[in-house]
C-alpha cells in the first residue's frame, strides 16, 4: 500500500512538472497585430463603432471583419495609422458612425444635478464620481468625451466642454483635406 501511495505520487509531480515545462515552453501571446491595433484605439470603451469596446474591435479589424474607419473619437489621425499599421489606403470616415468632433470633456451642472447615478452607470471609463441624491463631478483627466453620459440624463444637466488647444494637446492636421491640398499646390506652383 505505502509503494502504491510513492508511486501515485512520484507520477502526480511528475506530470505537474511536465504541464508546468509546457506551460511555459508552448506558451502562445495574444495576437500581435491585435495588440498594435487596440494601443493605437482611443482607449474610450464607448462603443460608438458598434463593438462593446476597444479590443473588440481591435479583434474585428485584425480579423479583416471591419473596416478602420468606424472610430469616431480616433477620427482621422486614428484611421491613417490604421491604415499605415495593416499597409491598407486610408479610407473616408464612416458617415453613418462617425462624425469627427472636437475633442471635449463631460461636466456638471452643480445647480441641477439631482443625483440619480444613471451617468455613473453609463460612463465606461468610472470618469464620474458621486453618490445616490449627491451631487455628481466628472473627473476631467478621466473623461474621454465618449458623451454616452448624456442621454441617460434627466435634468440634461451635463454638457460637454470642447477642450482648449494648447501646446500639450495640438496635434498636426494630416492630411491635407482635398480643398487644402488643391490650394496648397497652387500656391507652391505660383512661388516656384
Amino acid at each position: 500500500m505505502l509503494v502504491a501511495i510513492f508511486t501515485i505520487s512520484a507520477l502526480a509531480a511528475l506530470f505537474g512538472l511536465l504541464l508546468g515545462y509546457a506551460s511555459i515552453r508552448f506558451h502562445v501571446e495574444g495576437d500581435p497585430i491585435t495588440d498594435q491595433i487596440e494601443k493605437l484605439l482611443p482607449q474610450t470603451q464607448c462603443g460608438q463603432c458598434g463593438f462593446a469596446g476597444c479590443r473588440p474591435y481591435a479583434e474585428a479589424i485584425a480579423g479583416g471583419e471591419s473596416e478602420i474607419n468606424l472610430c469616431p473619437p480616433g477620427g482621422e489621425a486614428t484611421m491613417i495609422a490604421l491604415a499605415d499599421l495593416l499597409g491598407r489606403d486610408p479610407v473616408p470616415l464612416d458617415a453613418d458612425t462617425t462624425q469627427e468632433k472636437a475633442k471635449a470633456i463631460a461636466l456638471i451642472k452643480e445647480q441641477e444635478c439631482i443625483g440619480c447615478t444613471l451617468c455613473l452607470q453609463a460612463c465606461p471609463v468610472d470618469a464620474i464620481i458621486g453618490a445616490a441624491k449627491q451631487m455628481h463631478v466628472v473627473i476631467t483627466d478621466e473623461c474621454t468625451g465618449c458623451e454616452l453620459c448624456l442621454p441617460p440624463c434627466p435634468v440634461d444637466c451635463i454638457v460637454m466642454e470642447p477642450i482648449p488647444v494648447s501646446t500639450g494637446n495640438w496635434r498636426w492636421p494630416f492630411p491635407y483635406s482635398g480643398v487644402q491640398a488643391i490650394a496648397t499646390s497652387e500656391v507652391l506652383e505660383k512661388a516656384g
